[in-house]
């Protein structure tokens, strides 16, 4: 079985890490369009397996999309940071474009690949992944939610003093600013967050969690990677593996949670088919409007996508 990266940046090049160290599949193939970059970094990540102990083959290809041939999962990473002077239309604009070209080369050599989209802006990559793959909506996703639960989580882990395995939690809609975390879905071991910490501290918590990428970029002056990787590794495991995983995904809403051709982070079970079941979890007023609020913020990126194709 073999798992593609596109992108051999640092996001890319820890998925692919990650996948590896798994050994869940017997090849992951890193691309990218820097000449010698996949490949260098394939080899030194392949001269880790003795010392990892892995065996799961990690191969380096400049654009030649034919060695990701028959790939089960293929992850985007591919696409340009904002810089300083570019507005966020202009960031659009060109990630698209980079995520279209990848996505129909993808789907040229493995037509029934699962697409998990970690490019930037998130919401609006999964959806114009989505719409150049002309795939089954449980077959594109993208890769938010678990990244911003985990923020979440050790967050909460270094206040509480307990162990980051024990916190379950869950996040909706948008990735960035306007993302709903759920304190009352929120636990320690089954015990509700709220009972193990005041609301000011945990409001703290939960605003840290909303701008936890641009924290990283203020202390390194660079998005993050460790964490983006690990996450999208993860899904790929829950799909490979057909682990029936219930994770927080970015996919396409058809009249879940009341909302309509749009893609927002909800609570998903991720398997073998990709997304198999939209999980819709009983939300109260406030957080009804949260979600709506995020999807509203969404739909305007959306529509100056849909302004660029047309």
């Amino acid at each position: 079985m073999k798992v593609t990266v596109v992108g051999a940046g640092n996001v890319g090049a820890t998925c692919a890490q990650a996948v590896a160290e798994k050994g869940i599949v017997k090849e992951v193939v890193l691309v990218d369009i820097k000449e010698g970059l996949s490949e260098g970094k394939a080899l030194d990540l392949w001269q880790t397996a003795p010392v990892n102990y892995y065996d799961t083959r990690i191969t380096g290809s400049t654009n030649d999309y034919a060695k990701t041939a028959d790939s089960e999962v293929v992850v985007i990473t591919s696409g340009l940071p904002r810089k300083p002077g570019m507005s966020r239309d202009d960031l659009i604009s060109i990630n698209a474009g980079i995520v279209k070209s990848v996505t129909e080369n993808i789907i040229k050599y493995s037509p029934n690949a699962k697409i998990i989209v970690v490019s930037n802006p998130l919401d609006v990559m999964t959806y114009a992944a989505f719409l150049n793959a002309k795939k089954s909506k449980n077959e594109v996703m993208g890769m938010a939610g678990i990244l911003d639960t985990a923020r979440y989580r050790a967050f909460l882990a270094e206040a509480l003093d307990v162990n980051p395995k024990d916190i379950q939690a869950l996040l909706m809609g948008g990735h960035g600013d306007t993302m709903v975390p759920l304190p009352r879905y929120t636990t320690v071991s089954g015990i509700p967050v709220t009972e193990l910490i005041g609301e000011e501290k945990l409001n703290a918590i939960i605003e840290r969690t909303k701008k936890g990428g641009g924290e990283l970029v203020n202390l390194m002056g660079t998005s993050a990677w460790y964490a983006p990787g690990s996450a999208a590794a993860q899904m790929v495991e829950a799909i490979v593996l057909d682990q029936k995983r219930i994770f927080p995904c970015c996919i396409k809403l058809e009249g879940e949670y009341g909302l309509n051709d749009i893609f927002v982070g909800v609570p998903v079970k991720l398997g073998k088919n990709g997304v198999e079941e939209v999980i819709e979890v009983k939300l109260n007023d406030d957080e009804k409007e949260l979600l709506n609020q995020s999807a509203k913020a969404v739909r305007e990126v959306m529509d100056v996508l849909d302004g660029m194709e047309n």
